[in-house]
């Protein structure tokens, strides 16, 4: 009797061991499996996670990315090794020789992929949009959406979009959406107002952040050249002053919109729009494009002189001209190489 007793521990503990090593083997072979590259249709391979997305779509998001995991086998993975609880949402990529182990530490590291995207100072809405669309890394939810109901899912007050985003260049993870680029664009550029607007000259001639950013947004099409720009915005506050127009091209060709064909005629200067400044005097009723900061700086910190003209030189600057004849000398010189004006051009500005 003792000995059987004996000889059935003896096989207890045989067998026990002989689990314990196919465990450890299995083990083994599961963490070997963890370090082996992972299967991938191309050199690299990206997806993206939602905010709120469970680990089972997790799963089925990698495996639908052509990355060859087994959903079951990449979560008992992620629950076993504590990955499921810290996963971040966000955009990845998966190279060629990462294994699942690379795979689930970038997953709860939140080692999002960068992709860029840059808005250019001058650009208006429709180029920014454009830009949104081509973009292979933007997901793309604007598609069929106007203007009002854009600016209305970025927060804006106002149902015009001209302006509202500030040109920067800007990170994103690959398959963020368009929406949420433009809003952070969008928040960009008021912050920038907040705190150029708080650095206004005191007699400035405009009554609200919003008007600084439409004089902004012309003088950014007006000139390029920095030497220029607080003199340019120095002639548009002047006449502010005074009353009279502020005549300048950009605002009417943004007011013909896409059918102006880059030949502006004097007919067009004659066709009213809401920003016609040769019809209308005053700021037009919305930016004409998203201006930079150096643009927003001009428009509240104007050079002060008593220039109430200027023309292009053609070479980037501008020539600039307190009394109508001494611009219209200019006009001929720079513009109609030496050719008396037409009539319209002499007496394109009103003296106050």
């Amino acid at each position: 009797m003792p000995k059987r007793h004996f000889s059935l521990k003896r096989a207890l503990a045989i067998s026990f061991a002989a689990l314990l090593l196919a465990s450890l083997a299995i083990v083994g072979a599961g963490v070997a499996w963890l370090r082996m590259p992972l299967s991938l249709p191309a050199d690299k391979v990206d997806f993206v996670i939602d905010e709120g997305t469970t680990m089972r779509g997790i799963a089925r998001q990698v495996r639908e990315a052509g990355i060859a995991v087994p959903p079951e086998v990449l979560i008992a993975y992620a629950r076993v090794t504590g990955t499921e609880r810290r996963i971040k949402a966000g955009g990845y990529e998966v190279a060629r020789g990462d294994s699942l182990w690379t795979l689930l530490n970038r997953l709860a590291r939140g080692d999002v992929t960068q992709r860029e995207i840059r808005f250019i100072e001058g650009w208006n809405f429709r180029q920014i949009r454009a830009a949104l669309r081509r973009h292979p890394d933007v997901r793309q939810t604007l598609d069929g959406l106007d203007d009002a109901t854009v600016t209305a899912k970025i927060g804006a007050s106002t149902s015009h979009p001209e302006g509202l985003f500030f040109p920067d260049t800007y990170l994103f993870a690959v398959g963020s959406s368009d929406i949420d680029i433009l809003r952070r664009a969008y928040r960009a550029q008021q912050r920038e107002l907040a705190e150029i607007w708080a650095q206004r000259d005191p007699d400035l001639p405009l009554g609200s952040p919003y008007e600084v950013l439409i004089l902004a947004s012309i003088i950014e099409k007006e000139t390029g050249m920095e030497a220029d720009r607080r003199r340019i915005a120095g002639v548009f506050v002047n006449r502010l002053r005074v009353g009279m127009p502020l005549q300048t091209d950009p605002t009417v060709i943004y007011g013909l919109g896409e059918v102006f064909d880059g030949n502006l005629r004097r007919r067009d200067l004659r066709a009213d729009t809401p920003w016609n400044t040769y019809t209308r005097r005053g700021l037009p009723p919305t930016p004409i494009s998203n201006p930079g900061r150096a643009s927003l700086l001009a428009a509240v910190q104007p050079e002060k002189h008593k220039y109430l003209y200027f023309v292009s030189r053609g070479d980037g600057t501008s020539a600039f001209s307190e009394t109508l004849d001494s611009h219209n000398r200019y006009v001929a010189r720079y513009q109609l190489r030496g050719l008396q004006p037409p009539p319209s051009m002499q007496t394109e500005a009103v003296q106050p």
